[in-house]
């Protein structure tokens, strides 16, 4: 009888596998059938580094749009990854457990505010702020970035605390043996020791950041033309494709799917340098 129950549970458990990699396929499948012919037709150089995207001029350049996507990328990971390993080193090694559980529930409770409020947020308090503080219009490279930050803080928090904590004690307390203080043993021992769990947490930030669309939307300005500071409106690949997929036709719309090919592309070589840079330092 156990046998037959292992036997039916790794059979579920084989067939789940097999629907999410069938599913991985078929969203594979949809965007280079639609999106391949649209780039071949514009030219994959003119498709890929034009800077001008006017559809109704039959200009599909998205090269704005991807200097946009990496420089809000960047920006995001500037201001939340400090934070967030800071954060979680804190709260894995420094904080007061009434004051723990506090910040626990705090970083729960952003993990799970949609996209939209975000946005809502950065509209009526960020671009205010930036636009006092810095000056332009507020919708800007840096008012994305700075929320991007604020939005990958819950992954990156949670997933190095974790890694923080799965650390084994020996080697915090053989940094004390050494004559080290807390603060060193932590820094020095535990920290590098969790590092391979921290670079999963950034990883995992940096895919939230790429993908985010509503938010960037509402913050960002939203200007096809390649920025000339932080301070410059912008648009990326995702804001680009949601934008205009609902009012598009024929050729502008398989240029729309090839800009998600393009984007697919872009988030699968990210996370290929990642993971050879991982090796790399391990």
């Amino acid at each position: 009888m156990n046998h037959i129950k292992e036997k039916t549970m790794q059979s579920l458990f084989f067939l789940t596998a097999c629907i999410s990699i069938a599913a991985v396929i078929l969203i594979c499948i949809f965007l280079f059938v639609n999106g391949i012919p649209a780039i071949r037709e514009i030219g994959i150089f003119n498709f890929l580094f034009g800077t001008k995207w006017k559809p109704a001029n039959h200009l599909y350049g998205i090269f704005p749009m991807i200097v946009g996507s990496l420089y809000v990328t960047a920006g995001a990971l500037i201001f939340g990854v400090p934070i967030g390993i800071l954060t979680a080193v804190f709260m894995a090694r420094f904080c007061p457990k009434r004051l723990y559980n506090i910040l626990k529930f705090s970083i729960h409770l952003m993990a799970g505010i949609p996209s939209v409020v975000y946005g809502f947020f950065g509209l009526v308090v960020l671009v205010p702020f930036v636009r006092e503080i810095f000056g332009g219009r507020g919708m800007s490279v840096l008012t994305a970035s700075i929320l991007l930050g604020l939005m990958i803080l819950p992954t990156i928090i949670s997933i190095s605390e974790a890694s923080i904590r799965a650390v084994p004690e020996s080697y915090y307390e053989g940094g004390l043996a050494l004559g080290a203080s807390h603060e060193k043993s932590v820094f020095y021992t535990v920290l590098p020791a969790a590092k391979r769990g921290i670079f999963a947490g950034v990883v995992l930030g940096l895919g939230r950041a790429i993908g985010e669309t509503m938010a960037v939307m509402m913050v960002a300005g939203n200007q096809a033309v390649i920025p000339g500071n932080i301070l410059s409106g912008v648009r990326t690949l995702t804001t680009n494709i949601v934008l205009e997929m609902g009012y598009s036709t024929d050729l502008h719309r398989e240029a729309l799917i090839g800009t998600a090919v393009v984007l697919f592309v872009f988030i699968l070589i990210i996370n290929l340098s990642l993971s050879l840079f991982r090796r790399k330092v391990n």
